[in-house]
């Protein structure tokens, strides 16, 4: 569920950072769990966290042996900045949820169960998940998280919203066919805010500027984990494009938007031609109570039309080092994990797509948006966030802010900013 959450109105805390840098090897069980007992924790709203309660109950029925106990809590900055402080001090849950942005830096600080040699006997293998968002859960070796769901961003578009723009040809359609050109995308936004429209809006993350340059062919870090985007002519040239749409108000960031007027808003009330989000946004659609057969979903555009590698969204589990039952937390952990255990988090409307093989159906069943299987198709050709950067505390979350928002606002250019990431990853990674 972890991208249930709205990508990404949270900032990080300060102190979480701080936290993170000095955590170490805790003794004893910090979560006040014991034998027979797993206490499992995770971020979310009331309504996200409705979505365990039926996994929840399944579990205790079939482990009557295992007592279950869930502290959650709502943001998800809030929850990252507790729960490092929970692992310094030795107070930890038994299994809990790490955040794509956070995951690669918790793992080098020695709190984490290594669980790759302890698969071979459980309902799941670590062959079950696809390795473009298994590698960042790994160190030294060892694996230490697994993702318990994804959610790639996929370019929701209102089809009423594009014919008042005067487009007539469908996104979906030019993805099936190798025509859905970023110039095509472009001539959309452009007419789109011609007609007092907002183009598109897109969260303003990791994924999303990753995205825009490996869309168009280019990298931002290369095979030994160097950050190479600002010399990549692809990579600056796509950002440059991005930006100076984001510069016109063609394009929107949703982290900006004001109350009263967000991204989903806008979506349904027919004011947004595209927005990048989660499969979340069926809920969204339902929810307004308006005709969602007006929605679809399409692939990111390219140069050449041909689909290409964006970020996906994900969070993991993890199982604290020093749970005090490692094999009831390990038995929560892969019943959470496997096929079933993701059905009964992600059917029907769901909030997230399936991390693991043969749970596809879930995405697919509902024949919603019609074209739901790009979700699938996104999430196997994507990637995570870039170990080099998740490993530094909150460094994902001040490229974005300090960096990347300012060249959507014509504060700076694509070379001066990608130069400068450059510079501050070499700085962060020393």
């Amino acid at each position: 569920m972890a991208t249930t959450i709205t990508r990404r109105q949270f900032g990080f805390l300060a102190g979480a950072a701080v936290a993170a840098s000095s955590l170490s090897a805790c003794s004893g069980s910090g979560s006040g769990g014991g034998e027979g007992k797993v206490v499992w924790s995770t971020w979310g709203s009331p309504e996200d966290l409705k979505s365990y309660d039926e996994f929840q109950a399944a579990f205790k029925e079939e482990h009557p042996d295992i007592e279950l106990v869930f502290q959650p809590t709502p943001s998800y900055s809030e929850y990252h900045s507790k729960l490092l402080t929970q692992l310094s001090s030795g107070t930890a849950p038994d299994v809990f949820y790490i955040g794509d942005d956070r995951v690669a830096s918790v793992i080098r600080n020695d709190v984490l169960m290594p669980i790759g040699d302890k698969l071979s006997d459980t309902s799941i293998s670590e062959d079950d998940f696809a390795a473009n968002v298994l590698d960042i859960g790994r160190w030294e070796g060892d694996l230490y998280a697994l993702p318990n769901d994804v959610n790639p961003d996929a370019l929701w578009y209102d089809k009423q919203a594009l014919e008042a723009a005067g487009i007539t040809d469908d996104p979906a359609e030019l993805a099936e066919n190798d025509q859905w050109t970023t110039e095509a995308f472009f001539d959309m936004t452009g007419k789109l805010a011609a007609a007092g429209l907002t183009g598109a809006v897109y969260w303003n993350y990791w994924a999303t500027h990753d995205s825009f340059m490996t869309a168009a062919g280019g990298q931002v870090y290369d095979e030994d984990g160097n950050y190479v985007a600002h010399e990549d002519p692809a990579s600056v040239q796509a950002m440059e494009e991005y930006a100076q749409r984001f510069q016109s108000e063609e394009m929107k960031l949703a982290d900006l938007l004001p109350e009263g007027a967000g991204s989903e808003t806008l979506l349904v009330t027919h004011q947004l031609g595209f927005l990048a989000a989660g499969r979340y946004t069926i809920g969204a659609i339902r929810g307004a109570g308006v005709d969602e057969s007006l929605y679809d979903i399409v692939r990111w555009p390219t140069v050449d039309g041909t689909a290409k590698p964006t970020g996906v969204a994900a969070s993991y589990l993890a199982i604290n080092s020093e749970a005090a039952d490692p094999d009831s937390a390990m038995e929560f952990f892969t019943s959470f994990l496997n096929a079933e255990g993701q059905r009964l988090r992600l059917e029907g409307t769901g909030n997230a797509v399936p991390s693991i093989k043969g749970a596809d159906d879930i995405v697919l069943d509902s024949d919603y948006p019609a074209h739901a299987q790009t979700m699938l198709d996104m999430r196997d050709m994507g990637y995570s966030n870039f170990a080099t950067e998740a490993a530094v505390p909150d460094l994902s979350n001040q490229i974005s802010v300090e960096y990347m928002q300012p060249l959507y606002e014509g504060k700076s250019d694509a070379q001066s900013t990608l130069d400068a990431v450059a510079a501050l990853v070499e700085e962060k990674t020393a």
